[in-house]
């Protein structure tokens, strides 16, 4: 169990540590006491009389809370074990461990407690490239009931403050205690740890988030409570869709990220470990997949997005006016501009996912106050699309690094260095155009169209974006289509040759409409195809690929947020029974991780694993594969707004059994929906 990794996280603040709730960060590993992309622990490790401690056992009991239950190292904890020692540790604004030791012996115990803590501020960005060369100064100070541990470099400080409730002796290594504990007795303190980012005023820059009153476990515990029950409520008789359900609403909970300087509202970060920021993209389909679930989170994304649209150009962050940004961050390496991520503009897909959410947002809650507001910064994104984002002049989504040091190369959502190729495996020029920006940009279009027509009344522009949305279809569907192997490229280079594989992002080009009826059949068999789908879901590569790999990040395995989406896009264009193969596999898979789907897992066959094999560095908790679960409801049950109601057609898988979906919220108030699925074969 020492080498199990135990997370406890609450949106901006997260703790890695060993089964013993021990930390001995290494360069190189996310583990430690991290807060807005800086570790603020990277040692904390508990002794007792010199000795360290086994575990016996770990209990997960909230994100944002766990205990570990532990002996002195070295005892027969069945046979001889005098002590035993509790570690329950909550996060939230500040990081509380309660330290109980109790005495099972009948004679009194004197016993040397040992706290070793230590910090690097390490920034994340140099624990994941493995280089940790600090170039300011580290301090720690013994202060009278606290030891501080800092580092500064010019204006940028960051600190550690660590106190007891006990009395301590603190030195600038950790700090002891020196107790007895009577026969049948316990003695107990609580240590806190408080992270500081200090601002050039003096003031710690995230005063105000999340605040949670006096008692901050009580007040987790009342907001989880609060979420929760804001949410549908779900009775099924699938198990495993049972779980997941349940485990995706903690952590979306758990996921919620408040930016710096922008108040107090949430949106979702990205992922754990090395995500745990706002990003745009990622946060956007996380909302588009919980909207029917949570739809307060669309409202904070779209306006904290729309707050740091792009104004300028910038070819260091890759910023356009316009363009909705990539990722933002806030450890030492962006704040000396040695990473461009303040905030970071590379990708291609966030400004046309921005104005689809804004719809689908009104659509389902009837918002039109919100598509008012926000028509300034909708308008900028459409301008960016027609003005900024055609770099070859041929009327398509194109995207080039400007920043070629630390930028991204690939600026989708493929975003790994070899994601996109040619069928012989070659990489293409620059810049590129992949297939799913372009059907981003025609869903944004359609649906700009409407809310221009219906909201802003401009029906001359409503009318332009039609037009400029149908002639973007036919230009696509000829330009893309791969007739040899009938389907869609993954991309062109500017010379336009096709990269011609066959790959996930067909999918994508369903749930955007950019598809022409007449082909959407063969897209969805390729989609359920053996070369693509491989019982558990939809592979990001094809078998037979030169680049594919079922464990390759983005040439070959399965992603489940990236099979929500083709699973609503083979509903949109009346795949029911397809969609739902998709769901049984997503779901199946989820039962093998307790309910909570990794950022990606292996694309073996099922039939070859028989279980999902997780890919060795997914991220979990994931925003978009936390929020699979529950665009994959939505596409089963057949929930779409429709003049005003909720529609309910659901379509489940074989032997799914009865789904009850209680108190949806919309433009409709809250209503139920209710499914039942069919029998297979062998149940008749």
């Amino acid at each position: 169990m020492n080498g199990q990794k135990i997370s406890i996280l609450d949106g901006n603040t997260f703790v890695v540590s060993d089964g013993r709730g021990d930390i001995e960060a290494t360069p190189s590993e996310p583990t430690g006491l991290f807060s807005i992309d800086t570790r603020f622990l990277s040692r904390w490790v508990l002794t007792i009389n010199g000795q360290r401690l086994d575990p016996l056992s770990f209990d997960d009991l909230q994100y944002y809370e766990a205990r570990f239950f532990l002996v002195p190292g070295g005892t027969a904890p069945n046979i001889d074990a005098k002590l035993s020692v509790i570690r329950e540790r909550t996060i939230g604004d500040s990081f509380e461990e309660q330290l109980t030791i109790l005495n099972h012996d009948e004679e009194p115990v004197r016993l040397e407690v040992r706290m070793e803590a230590g910090a690097d501020f390490a920034d994340l960005f140099e624990i994941k490239d493995e280089i940790l060369e600090k170039t300011g100064e580290r301090y720690a100070v013994v202060e009278e009931g606290a030891l501080r541990l800092g580092y500064h470099r010019e204006t940028y400080r960051r600190e550690t403050v660590i106190s007891s409730s006990e009395p301590a002796r603190y030195d600038e290594h950790g700090f002891s205690y020196s107790i007895q504990v009577q026969p049948q007795s316990r003695w107990e303190t609580e240590i806190q740890v408080r992270t500081q980012a200090i601002g050039p005023s003096g003031q710690d820059l995230r005063i105000g988030l999340r605040a949670h009153g006096e008692d901050r476990k009580k007040g987790l515990e009342e907001d989880l409570r609060t979420w929760i029950a804001n949410a549908p409520r779900m009775v099924c008789e699938c198990e495993p869709l049972a779980e997941t359900y349940e485990r995706s609403l903690v952590d979306l909970a758990a996921l919620r990220f408040s930016p710096l300087s922008l108040g107090r509202e949430a949106l979702p970060s990205a992922g754990l470990p090395w995500f745990m920021t706002m990003f745009g993209r990622d946060s956007i389909f996380t909302c588009l997949q919980t909207l029917p679930f949570t739809p307060q989170m669309s409202v904070t994304t779209l306006r904290i997005l729309a707050t740091l649209q792009g104004t300028r150009f910038d070819d260091f962050r890759d910023e356009d006016p316009g363009k909705i940004l990539h990722e933002m961050r806030y450890g030492e390496s962006a704040s000396f501009e040695e990473q461009p991520h303040s905030p970071y503009y590379g990708t291609a897909d966030a400004t046309p996912l921005f104005v689809v959410l804004l719809d689908e947002y009104e659509r389902w809650t009837g918002d039109v106050a919100l598509v008012r507001e926000l028509e300034y910064e909708a308008r900028a994104a459409l301008t960016w699309i027609d003005e900024h984002a055609d770099l070859v002049g041929n009327g398509y989504i194109w995207y080039e690094p400007r920043n070629r040091k630390t930028g991204l190369a690939n600026q989708c959502w493929k975003d790994s260095w070899d994601a996109i190729s040619y069928s012989d495996g070659e990489l293409p020029g620059f810049p590129r155009a992949t297939c799913e920006l372009q059907g981003y940009a025609y869903d944004a279009k359609v649906r700009a169209a409407r809310l221009a027509r219906e909201i802003w009344h401009d029906e001359a522009f409503a009318d332009r974006l039609e037009r400029q949305a149908a002639e973007l279809k036919e230009r696509f569907n000829r330009d893309w289509w791969v007739a040899d192997g009938e389907f869609y490229a993954l991309g062109l280079d500017p010379d336009g040759r096709r990269a011609d594989v066959l790959s996930s992002n067909l999918g994508h080009l369903l749930w955007s409409g950019i598809v022409t009826p007449e082909r959407a059949g063969r897209i969805a068999e390729h989609l359920l195809g053996p070369r693509l789908f491989c019982g558990w879901g939809v592979r990001t590569l094809a078998t037979g690929e030169a680049r594919y790999n079922p464990i390759g990040y983005h040439n070959g395995t399965v992603w489940p947020f990236d099979n929500s989406f083709i699973a609503w896009g083979l509903r949109r264009y009346g795949f029911a029974e397809e969609a739902a193969r998709i769901a049984e596999g997503i779901i199946s898979a989820a039962g093998f991780f307790k309910g909570r789907l990794p950022e990606a897992f292996a694309g073996y066959e099922r039939w070859l694993t028989r279980y999902p094999v997780q890919y060795p560095t997914a991220c979990s908790p994931q925003a978009w594969s936390t929020g699979t679960p529950l665009l994959l409801l939505r596409t089963m049950l057949g929930l779409e707004p429709h003049e005003g109601h909720l529609a309910v057609e659901p379509v489940l898988p074989v032997d799914m059994g009865r789904i009850e979906l209680l108190d949806i919220p919309g433009r409709w108030g809250r209503v139920d929906a209710f499914a039942r699925g069919r029998l297979g074969p062998d149940r008749r």
